[in-house]
């Protein structure tokens, strides 16, 4: 027996051709929903866990909360003989850059955005009563307060007058709805997360959820974004699944509503707020900037005082770095640890393994708009001798009382199960600003959850922690949470 979700789906196909892509990143679009005339494509970056959205219409084209490279919506444009005529953004994002500005200098699109927004670059107001004419189709604004006071959500209309899609941005997603807690101090307009949450409350209830249970759901973000905290690994949906299945839109008073989104909801990075207002302006054009970004000499004479970002494999770091390097690994979400551990006004120099690597983490750093931090890109210099020192794995466990262990896991971790009952937590973000919350009497073993954050730990306290070791316990630590000491 079909679910609601799959029998809508499957009068879809039969009524349409639905054809699934699985590509891992943002250069390969996620999905193409393809009918006779009318393309909706996702394109999916993992690393931010973002979702971006191109619709085709008999040759026109609409992108909706494009990410900074605006390349793949062009490549794709140019696959279907489309022409870009519009571009909508549904709020000024926080969690990313948005190519919004550059795509409008370089088609001529029109950027489309709420009036709430306080837009600074040329755009057309998109609110409720709002419809953008793509040939015979219909994009219909609705206002959709609570993740930001100026959210909006984008309803399709078929050539037949039929609801069929809703793209939700960052007020729906699948299985949660989006944090009330990040404007309170930024943007065009502010609002505090408990009114945000009750905006929210009334979006959800009195507007999508009164939408046609087979409307698709097409939201801007999916698992491991920060920009929820419940979020299923589907990246799409339909309202009717998301009535029976989203926690946030179960029978609840506003009260317990608010109550139950404001609570729980994981760290805000630091480089939140900086997006949001660079957002409201328009980004300066991507591969500009970062071909601005200097390259030096491996060796080249550095300022002093600079933070030293070390984006090696954790085991090349260990062999040798530069004194008072912090190795923060390229992976799977660099971006969000480089804006998370790093302010948005300070300065630094990116340390990669070779020439490729360095280009990768400059367009990764640009994703947040931190490729203006960079003061300089190098390859990890010969003078580079700095060694960490291996723990001692059979004294820990049977001496860990001898040693100040730390816990870098985020809080919701902590709450959930203690590795070490005596361990001090300290969120990664935080450590920085709290390093002297940690005793020095001891020698220090710092612990996560696999070991990358662990890694980058171990680094920042031991450019302010001398007197005593520091150890990275590393992946060893998934053992230890099979048996809690």
């Amino acid at each position: 027996m079909l679910n609601e979700a799959g029998k809508a789906g499957a009068q879809l196909a039969m009524r349409h051709h639905i054809n699934t892509i699985p590509k891992p990143n943002i250069q390969n679009p996620k999905f193409n929903y393809l009918c006779s005339q009318m393309i909706v494509q996702q394109f999916y970056d993992k690393g931010l866990a973002h979702g971006s959205y191109a619709v085709i219409r008999t040759g026109k084209m609409v992108v909706i909360d494009p990410a900074r490279d605006p390349q793949p919506y062009y490549d794709f444009a140019a696959q279907h003989d489309a022409d870009i005529v519009g571009v909508i953004e549904t709020h000024p994002h926080a969690d990313f850059v948005s190519s919004h500005l550059e795509i409008h200098q370089t088609t001529g699109a029109v950027i489309y955005t709420s009036k709430l927004t306080g837009a600074e670059y040329p755009h057309e107001s998109f609110d409720d009563g709002d419809v953008i004419q793509l040939n015979d189709i219909k994009l219909k604004a609705i206002n959709t307060p609570g993740h930001s006071p100026d959210s909006i959500c984008i309803l399709v209309e078929d050539e037949d007058g039929k609801e069929t899609a809703v793209f939700t941005g960052d007020t729906l997603f699948v299985g949660d709805v989006g944090r009330p807690d990040l404007r309170e101090n930024v943007g065009n307009i502010t609002a505090k997360k408990e009114e945000l949450a009750k905006q929210m409350y009334h979006s959800t209830r009195d507007k999508l959820m009164k939408l046609p249970h087979h409307v698709v759901v097409y939201p801007a973000h999916g698992p491991g974004s920060l920009c929820g905290k419940n979020m299923s690994p589907d990246l799409q949906s339909t309202i009717g699944r998301e009535l029976r299945e989203n926690y946030a839109l179960q029978l609840m008073d506003e009260l317990k509503f608010v109550k139950t989104l404001t609570t729980d909801q994981p760290f805000v990075p630091k480089y939140f707020g900086q997006d949001v207002e660079l957002n409201k302006k328009g980004a300066p054009a991507f591969n500009e900037s970062i071909k601005a970004v200097a390259r030096i000499d491996r060796n080249a004479v550095l300022e002093e005082g600079l933070l030293l970002i070390d984006t090696r494999q954790k085991k090349d770091f260990r062999a040798r770095h530069l004194k008072g390097s912090i190795n923060l690994q390229d992976g799977a979400k660099f971006e969000t640890w480089l804006g998370s551990i790093v302010g948005p006004d300070e300065q630094f120099y990116l340390i990669g393994a070779d020439d490729n690597a360095l280009d990768v983490v400059i367009k990764k750093a640009a994703k947040i708009g931190y490729e203006k931090n960079i003061k300089a890109a190098l390859l990890c210099p010969d003078r580079a001798t700095e060694r960490l020192t291996d723990l001692d794995l059979d004294n820990f466990v049977h001496n860990t009382e001898n040693y100040n262990i730390v816990d870098v896991r985020n809080p919701n971790e902590t709450a959930e199960q203690m590795i070490f009952k005596s361990a001090i937590t300290i969120p990664l973000p935080e450590l920085r600003e709290r390093i002297d919350e940690i005793p020095t009497g001891k020698p220090i073993v710092v612990h996560c959850a696999a070991g990358y954050r662990s890694a980058a730990a171990v680094s920042i306290l031991k450019m302010h922690i001398k007197n005593v070791q520091v150890y990275d316990l590393g992946e060893v630590v998934v053992e230890f949470q099979k048996t809690v000491v």
